[in-house]
C-alpha cells in the first residue's frame, strides 16, 4: 500500500467515524460532490487541500500522518512478561494508560501524584519493556498497535478484571453520559456472528476517534469506557423453570 493509498483510507475512516458524508465535506471545502469523490478516488490531494479535511475532522496533519502509519508490523497483543509488569504496579499500568492515550510527562505529573522523576523512571521501564521507545525531549514512541487486546486469562484479567467490571457496572447509567442497552433475543449461530463482527467493528470505530482526539488538550477530553459483550445466556429465572433435557 503506498502512501498515498494509506492517507486516503485513513481520511475516509475518520470521516466515517465522525459520521461525515462526502456531500457533507463538500460544503465545507466550497466544493462540488462529485469534486470531493474525485480527490478521494485519485487520491490528488494537495497539502492546501488536506489541512483543509484535516481542520473539518478537527486534527492536524501531524495527526494524519500518525494515523496512516502502517501499524501492521506492530504487535497488538503483550506478552505475558509485558503484561505482568503492567499488572504488578499500578502506577505503571497508569503511565502507560495516560502516554497511549496522548498525555505527556508534564501533563501527567500535574494531574495525577507522579512525581516528575518517578514518571520519567517509568517511561524509562516502558522503554525496557519495549510498549514505548523513548525519545528526545521525553517523546514516545509506541511499540504496540492502537488495537491493543489484554490476554485472555492472562496477567492483567486476572489481577483487575474482577474489579473493573464490579466498579464499571456500578452506576445507574443515567442520560446524557452514560447509557446502558441490555437486550436478550433468541439468534442463529449466523446471526450471532454477524453481532459479533459489528461488536469489532464498533470498537475499531471507538478507537479511532480516541485516536483522532488525542491531540486535544487533556481539558478537553474524559476518560470513557466502553462494554461491548455478546454470549448465549438465559436469565437464571427462567433456567431454573426450565426442564432437563
Amino acid at each position: 500500500m503506498t502512501q498515498v493509498t494509506q492517507i486516503t483510507a485513513t481520511l475516509k475512516h475518520c470521516l466515517r467515524s465522525r459520521g461525515i458524508t462526502y456531500a457533507q465535506l463538500a460544503q465545507e471545502l466550497r466544493l462540488s460532490e462529485a469534486s470531493v469523490k474525485r480527490l478521494f478516488s485519485r487520491g490528488t490531494f494537495t497539502l492546501e487541500r488536506l489541512e483543509e479535511i484535516c481542520g473539518v475532522l478537527g486534527m492536524d496533519f501531524y495527526d494524519l500522518a500518525r494515523m496512516a502509519r502502517n501499524e501492521t508490523d506492530l504487535p497488538s497483543q503483550l506478552t505475558v512478561a509485558q503484561e505482568d509488569a503492567l499488572a504488578r504496579d499500578p502506577r505503571l499500568l497508569t503511565v502507560f494508560f495516560l502516554l497511549r492515550n496522548g498525555w505527556e510527562l508534564g501533563q501527567i505529573c500535574q494531574d495525577y501524584v507522579i512525581a516528575e522523576g518517578e514518571g520519567l523512571r517509568l517511561m524509562a521501564q516502558l522503554d525496557r519493556l519495549r510498549l514505548i521507545e523513548l525519545q528526545v525531549g521525553n517523546r514516545v514512541k509506541h511499540l504496540v498497535a492502537r488495537n491493543l487486546s489484554w490476554r485472555e486469562g492472562g496477567p492483567i484479567r486476572r489481577t483487575h478484571q474482577t474489579r473493573v467490571l464490579a466498579e464499571f457496572f456500578a452506576a445507574d447509567f443515567n442520560p446524557p453520559t452514560e447509557k446502558l442497552r441490555f437486550e436478550v433475543k433468541e439468534l442463529s449461530q449466523a446471526s450471532l456472528a454477524v453481532m459479533q463482527r459489528k461488536l469489532d467493528h464498533l470498537a475499531a470505530e471507538f478507537s479511532d476517534l480516541a485516536e483522532m482526539d488525542a491531540s486535544l488538550p487533556a481539558s478537553g477530553r474524559q476518560a470513557i469506557g466502553l462494554a461491548l459483550a455478546v454470549r448465549p445466556w438465559i436469565f437464571s429465572i427462567l433456567s431454573a423453570l426450565k426442564k432437563a433435557p
